[in-house]
């Protein structure tokens, strides 16, 4: 705030608007008291004014020129605008981070076979690479959105009551702006417009249902029931007070609550919008908590998922077990399929596999026993539907081509 307004006083200076040498003065001896500014306020009730009172009186005569021709909305709405843009570049080298440790588990484990699984329940055989694939790729996703999100929240505004540049001009504005790395809000009411705000927050939102989905996976998979992956566990870690059995997914569970968080304060933002004709200031309380919670909460949802990728327990050997254990099913579509191609209507040929696979005990000798499907196919064929290799096929190529975009 202090460095703004400073920065205003050097432009209207360059034309003699204010006298140099009170800049001069300004640059040398403007400072913030914390406390004076909190003694002030409980006075005046106005935040900007208490601020604007406390760094003149650290200046002297001179400071009765900061804050020349400006309102409120100017100094905060700008520096709001400096924070979400730091707060950005933060979030995006913590992000850098989280693709690094997925490329690597991608790269590690495209080979390490696995049963795909749509609505819970065995679909075909995947890699667990290939699973992690589509993590990275929603991961650049994220990072191209949070790149646009920090353009869409660099603007600022030095355009006065109302936004008219009644007192200082816009090319003051443009000067300023320029220097502090923003751009200048087109027609700015006299505050930025919260839509902008809206858009920033929905994107951290957005970042953060993505870290959901794969904390969820991540805590699907660490059920007893599969234990194909599983968060890494300190040594001495106890899971439980009363079973000293539990393994518990605590970190993945964590982020699936702090996305909760993020969702809401895009809520807020999206509440902000609408503010009474030129400004209000319902928008400034909400502000005030959802800039540092949601920028914070994003950054510890970042750090604490690339700790679980990097030291991620994965068990290709419970994986294999639990594709095993569907005794071929996963077989059916290309079994089916190699039934139409013998000229069977595909309801009919559904019909058949289907009962092979509803029925208990060993699929594959289901089908190699069924009389419809064994008139039609011969075993080297039915064995043929049986190699896994066949669904696995592409996979490497869906991989390389994940893996050609980098941060």
């Amino acid at each position: 705030m202090l460095e703004i307004e400073i920065r205003v006083c050097e432009a209207l200076a360059a034309r003699g608007l204010v006298p140099i040498e009170a800049t001069k003065v300004m640059r040398k001896k403007a400072s913030v008291d914390v406390a004076r500014v909190a003694e002030i306020e409980a006075e005046v009730h106005h935040d900007v004014i208490a601020f604007v009172t406390a760094a003149a009186e650290s200046i002297g005569p001179e400071g009765r020129f900061l804050h020349f021709g400006m309102t409120s909305s100017d100094v905060l709405d700008t520096t709001f605008a400096l924070q979400l843009v730091e707060a950005s570049d933060a979030l995006e080298k913590a992000l850098i981070k989280l693709i690094a440790a997925v490329r690597k588990q991608v790269n590690a484990h495209r080979g390490t076979v696995m049963a795909g699984r749509t609505h819970g329940i065995h679909a075909e055989p995947i890699t667990f690479g290939l699973k992690l694939a589509g993590w990275y790729t929603e991961l650049l996703r994220a990072l191209d959105r949070l790149r646009a999100a920090r353009v869409e929240i660099s603007h600022g505004a030095l355009s006065g009551a109302v936004g008219t540049y009644a007192m200082n001009g816009p090319d003051i504005e443009a000067e300023v702006l320029e220097s502090l790395g923003l751009i200048v809000e087109p027609v700015s009411t006299q505050v930025v417009p919260r839509d902008r705000h809206a858009m920033f927050f929905a994107t951290l939102a957005t970042i953060g249902g993505g870290l959901e989905r794969f904390a969820t996976e991540i805590r699907h998979m660490q059920r007893t029931e599969l234990l194909e992956a599983l968060e890494p566990f300190g040594k001495g870690q106890k899971g439980s007070s009363a079973m000293p059995h539990k393994r518990n997914p605590i970190l993945t569970e964590n982020l699936s609550g702090l996305a909760r968080l993020l969702r809401s304060y895009a809520g807020a933002a999206f509440e902000n919008i609408a503010l009474w004709h030129e400004r209000d200031i319902s928008h400034s309380s909400v502000e005030r908590v959802i800039g540092p919670d949601a920028t914070i909460t994003l950054d510890f949802m970042l750090g604490r998922l690339t700790g679980v990728i990097a030291d991620l327990d994965v068990r290709p050997e419970a994986m294999r077990r639990n594709l095993d254990i569907t005794g071929g099913r996963l077989a059916s579509e290309r079994i089916l399929l190699a039934i139409v191609d013998k000229d069977i209507a595909r309801d009919e040929g559904y019909r058949w596999v289907q009962r092979c696979a509803m029925a208990e005990g060993d699929f594959r000798a289901a089908v190699r026993d069924d009389t419809d499907i064994s008139r039609l196919l011969s075993q080297d064929e039915i064995e043929d539907c049986f190699d896994e290799k066949h669904a696995l096929k592409h996979i490497d190529l869906i991989i390389d081509r994940a893996l050609e975009k980098t941060p």
